[in-house]
Formats: C-alpha cells, sequence, structure tokens
C-alpha cells in the first residue's frame, strides 16, 4: 500500500455475514453455499443498488458494503433483513441463513477498490455481536438515524468490541420485520405489578441526568420493598430510555399491569418530581402528582411518590406498612450524589468505568462512613474487575473487596444491596460461602423484587454446586427484567448450571448467548470453552479459549481458582479438565 494511492473520507459502512455459518456448512457445505450466493444475487445486491451503495467486498459468509448516506445503509439493512425472514419463512429454523449486520459511520481508507481503518473494524465487531436477523449500530451512526426513519432503538449501552481500544456504545434495532419475530406478551403474574419509566430530566443541565436517573432507581427500590408487589427491575425499565413510550406496549412486553412515568427539574438547592400513574391494560391514568421542596427534602418527596403511587394500587393498604418500606439511606446529600455518580458509572461495563465508580463509592464513603450501600457496590466493582480479567494487583485489589464487603454486611441492616453485594464478593473472593447465603438469602427476603441480586444468588449456587436452585434463581431474575441489557450476566449463570448438570450442550448455547451480548465476559467465554471440549467439539472449544486468553493473557490453570471458585472439587476438577483440553496452559 502507497501513499500516493491512499484516499481518506467518511462514509457509513455495513458489515454483514451469516450467523452459525460453520454450523450450516457442516450439516450441508454446497447447498449452503449454493443458497447464499442466491440471497446475495437476488435479494441483497438489488437493495444495495437501490439505495446507491457499493458493495466493497465478499467475504466467504458475509459481505462489507458502503453509502453516501448511513440512512440510505439502515433502510437497506432493514429491508435486507425483512427479505430474508420472508424467504426463510418456509424453513426450519436450522436451515435458515440469517445474516447479522453492523453499521457505522467512520473515517476509511480507500486502496485499489477495498477500505480499510478503524470505521470499518468497528462496524464488523458491531455485525458479531448482533442477534441473527438483527442490527446492530454505532453511537455515531445513531446521532444521525434517529428521528429520520420510523425505526425503534434499544440502546444496549457501552460495549467492549474484540480489538477496538475504546468502549462504542451499542444501539440495537428493534423492528418487528427485522431479526425475530414480535416478542411475545408476558403473562401477568399474580399480583400488582409495576415498572417504573426514566423520568425526564427537565433540569436546565443535562450533566444532571444521573441525578434523574438515581431518583427514580430509589422510587424503584422504595416500590420493591413492598412484597405484594411485583417491580420491574431498573434495568428493563430503562431500555425505553429517550423514547416516546406506548404504556400498552411496554405493558404487554414487561408483563405488568401499572406504569409509572414522570419527570424531574433540579434547579440550585430546589428540587420537584412529578408523577403519574398509568393502568397498562386500558391506558387510563390513576394518579398523577406533583411535588416540590428543598433538597435536603429529596427522600422526603420520593416517600411522597412511592405512598401516593401504593395508595392508588391498594387504597386500603395501612400507613404503618408504607412506612415500614421507606428508607434514607443518608444525611449527607454530597455522599448521596457521589453514590448516584457512582451508579451511573458502573453501568457502564467497561474497565475505566469501573475504576471510576470504585472511586465515586470510596468518595461516598469517606463522606459518610456509614452508608451501606456505597461499601456494597464498591465491593462489587472488585468482583466485577475480578471477574473480567481487568486485576492489575490480584492480592491487593482481592483484599480491598472482602474489606468493602465485610463492611457492607456489618452496616447493612435491612439494607437490600450492602447485603447481595457484600454478601456475593465474600463467596467470590474470599470463598466464605455459608455467610454469603445467609446475608444474601437475608437480602432478599428484604426486597424479592431486585433482578440483579437473583442473579448473583444463581452464581453462588453455582460455586455451590446446586444447579437446580442456580437455574430457579437465574429464572425469576430474567422475569423481574426481561429486557435487561445485562442479560448476558443471566445467560452465563444459565450456562455455569448447565454444565454442573452434565447438560454440555445447553451449556454452550447459553454461552454463546452471553458472548454475543459481551463479547469480553470471560466467565462464559471460559464455560463456553470447557463445555464444547467436554462435548468432543475441539475447534469452537480451542477459539473460545483464544478469546479467553486474549481477554486475559494471564490466565493459568495454576490460577484458574482464582476466576471460578467452585467449592466442590469435582466441579473445579471438571471445568479445568474441559479448559485444559481447550488449551489452558498450565
Amino acid at each position: 500500500m502507497t501513499g500516493e494511492h491512499l484516499v481518506r473520507r467518511l462514509t457509513a459502512i455495513f458489515a454483514a455475514d451469516v450467523a452459525g455459518y460453520s454450523r450450516l456448512t457442516g450439516v450441508d457445505e454446497e447447498g449452503t453455499h449454493v443458497r447464499l450466493k442466491e440471497h446475495l444475487r437476488v435479494l441483497v445486491d438489488p437493495k444495495v443498488a437501490a439505495y446507491r451503495g457499493r458493495i466493497v467486498k465478499n467475504t466467504g459468509d458475509g459481505f462489507l458494503a458502503e453509502f453516501n448516506s448511513v440512512v440510505d445503509a439502515m433502510r437497506c439493512a432493514v429491508d435486507v433483513q425483512r427479505g430474508m425472514a420472508e424467504r426463510n419463512s418456509d424453513l426450519r429454523p436450522d436451515n435458515r441463513i440469517e445474516f447479522r449486520i453492523g453499521i457505522n459511520v467512520g473515517d476509511i481508507i480507500e486502496d485499489g477498490g477495498d477500505i480499510f481503518g478503524d470505521g470499518v473494524n468497528v462496524a464488523a465487531r458491531l455485525e458479531a455481536i448482533a442477534e441473527p436477523g438483527g442490527i446492530c449500530v454505532s453511537d455515531d451512526a445513531y446521532r444521525q438515524l434517529r428521528d429520520k426513519l420510523d425505526i425503534v432503538f434499544d440502546d444496549g449501552g457501552e460495549q467492549n468490541l474484540k480489538n477496538i481500544g475504546r468502549a462504542v456504545r451499542v444501539f440495537r434495532v428493534r423492528d418487528h420485520g427485522v431479526a425475530a419475530s414480535p416478542r411475545p406478551a408476558l403473562a401477568l403474574p399474580d399480583k400488582p405489578s409495576i415498572a417504573v419509566l426514566p423520568f425526564q430530566n427537565l433540569s436546565a443541565d443535562p450533566e444532571q441526568e444521573y441525578f434523574a436517573d438515581g431518583v427514580v432507581e430509589d422510587i424503584t427500590m422504595a416500590l420493591s420493598l413492598f412484597r405484594w408487589l411485583f417491580v420491574i427491575a431498573r434495568n428493563s425499565s430503562f431500555t425505553y430510555k429517550g423514547r416516546a413510550v406506548d404504556v400498552k406496549q411496554v405493558g404487554r412486553e414487561l408483563g405488568v399491569r401499572y406504569v409509572l412515568e414522570g419527570s424531574v427539574r433540579k434547579a440550585g438547592s430546589r428540587i420537584r418530581i412529578s408523577g403519574q400513574l398509568i393502568d397498562a391494560e386500558t391506558g387510563a391514568h390513576l394518579w398523577a402528582g406533583r411535588f416540590d421542596g428543598a433538597l435536603e427534602d429529596i427522600f422526603d418527596l420520593q416517600d411522597h411518590v412511592t405512598s401516593s403511587v401504593v395508595g392508588a394500587i391498594a387504597p386500603k393498604l395501612q400507613r404503618e406498612e408504607i412506612k415500614r418500606a421507606r428508607r434514607k439511606p443518608t444525611e449527607n446529600l454530597d455522599a448521596y450524589d457521589y453514590y448516584l455518580r457512582g451508579l451511573a458509572s458502573a453501568r457502564r461495563w467497561t474497565k475505566d468505568a469501573n475504576a471510576e465508580a470504585l472511586q465515586l463509592f470510596c468518595k461516598a464513603i469517606e463522606l459518610d462512613p456509614g452508608l451501606a450501600c456505597a461499601y456494597g457496590m464498591a465491593a462489587w466493582c472488585c468482583v466485577r474487575s475480578k471477574a473480567l480479567g481487568w486485576t492489575n494487583e490480584r492480592g491487593q485489589e482481592s483484599a480491598e473487596g472482602v474489606r468493602m464487603a465485610r463492611k457492607a454486611v456489618h452496616l447493612g441492616g435491612e439494607d437490600p444491596v450492602a447485603l447481595c453485594m457484600g454478601g456475593y464478593a465474600l463467596a467470590f473472593v474470599a470463598q466464605e460461602f455459608d455467610d454469603a447465603v445467609a446475608f444474601m438469602d437475608r437480602g432478599l427476603a428484604v426486597n424479592p423484587n431486585t433482578a440483579q441480586a437473583w442473579t448473583l444468588s444463581a452464581w453462588l449456587r453455582v460455586w455451590r454446586g446446586e444447579p437446580d436452585l442456580a437455574l430457579e434463581h437465574v429464572t425469576r431474575a430474567m422475569r423481574l427484567s426481561p429486557l435487561d441489557p445485562n442479560m448476558f450476566g443471566m445467560q452465563g449463570g444459565m450456562a455455569y448450571a448447565h454444565f454442573l448438570a452434565g447438560r454440555y450442550d445447553m451449556a454452550s448455547s447459553c454461552a454463546e448467548k452471553a458472548t454475543r451480548d459481551n463479547p469480553a465476559f470471560l466467565l462464559a467465554i471460559c464455560i463456553s470453552a470447557a463445555s464444547n471440549a467436554l462435548a468432543g467439539r475441539l475447534e469452537p472449544a480451542q477459539r473460545a479459549m483464544s478469546r479467553a486468553l486474549e481477554c486475559d493473557p494471564n490466565l493459568r490453570a495454576s490460577n484458574l481458582r482464582d476466576l471460578a471458585p467452585f467449592r466442590r472439587a469435582e466441579d473445579f476438577t471438571t471445568f479445568a479438565e474441559g479448559l485444559r483440553k481447550a488449551g489452558l496452559p498450565e
């Protein structure tokens, strides 16, 4: 490549490949190749041309295209996926060719008709994490697409994409003609059910978004403390953030009877919280209210919203029960502010964001040494650093995680965040399994509506060698948070539970779903390697092992227990045997 031939420009990059192509060719190599060529000739090539795009190259099981307009690229992608859905409609699921598509807007280098550069690499990585039949776009592409097309996007959060040096915020296209068929309506639980949607931030400063989100999180937590209520987890409710929503559709997708909407306005030392409760079946407004006060009254204002909502759902509820569900985490508003900032950072699954969250939780603890939930979340940051291979000083960081966990459960009392996060850290980092179960169960008894706690409880049962209980708990988590962007954690726990039960095919299937959503999830990559190896599928096992060593080059059989603290020797032995067969160095 010589400088005189290089052309650099901005373009929309469209990358596509066939999901499960190796499996399809393994069953029918020649037939798959013929059918793919037919799809490209009859559907893809004409669509790309119709939207003024250019096929840059075919890649064996896919293709790379570019467009002058990202809107054209998206229209083409949607038409291709809808066309493929029609062409596949009469075929068995195991015989369908389904594309995954990634779209990015970026700077590229052109040389001899081919294109290269970071913009191309990001598009290719987005395609790799898309669902079969689905479309993923980068935040750069999303900003140019927003409000220009009648397409709904789900915010997948920031993702670590393979060989991309920065985290990329990912948006998934939700289109009923694209990818899978429409999500079926979930059955209503046998008790009153509610979802608290993200409140609008009406503050003049857009940086106050974290504060509005924190207010909603606290209201969700307060409602979830009522055991006779079924409360959808914050992670699923927040998939509707920034979108005009149809509450009836929300009710169907989340399986709830009631939806709470609202807004938060913070101006100087004053705050206003407005809310309205809607019957998701009929669309009727059951209650609306507005609460004003000084910033130091924030917890009282949140309590007013909570008690008003509960009173509208169950008018005969005793006032004493409402009082029992009220909680004031701290008297120090600066500590509370740092805690909310920490929560916002912790939701971005990157190494830098995790470190930033830990610093913010520690700052909250400095200002209020009795803030149990901050200790719990700080311990969780240490757990996540270890589980994802982000640790630099394993011994030092582990010791700090255990210290934070012990403070959390000691101060926790009836705080479910402190008890569940701290309890899980004691199991994962210190292998104190019996104490961990006691704290976790106590936290779940206080708040049975916390999806993340049920997920962590499932992982705890994995490490204790209780696969049936693990599956039961992860199933509860999935129902409480059916649209969770962190579903990969639930799928990962399910993969390990099936692995312990000897169901290696189901384990590898769950692991594939987990790594599709989070390609850097080390625990899921390892269980994929081990389950495929023990099932006799050495090629995918070795590929997974290579990915695991890319995520953590220091991973060895000798330090494997740091990553997977199985209590039972036989569970650890089976896991290690699978990874050795997949190529784990000693």
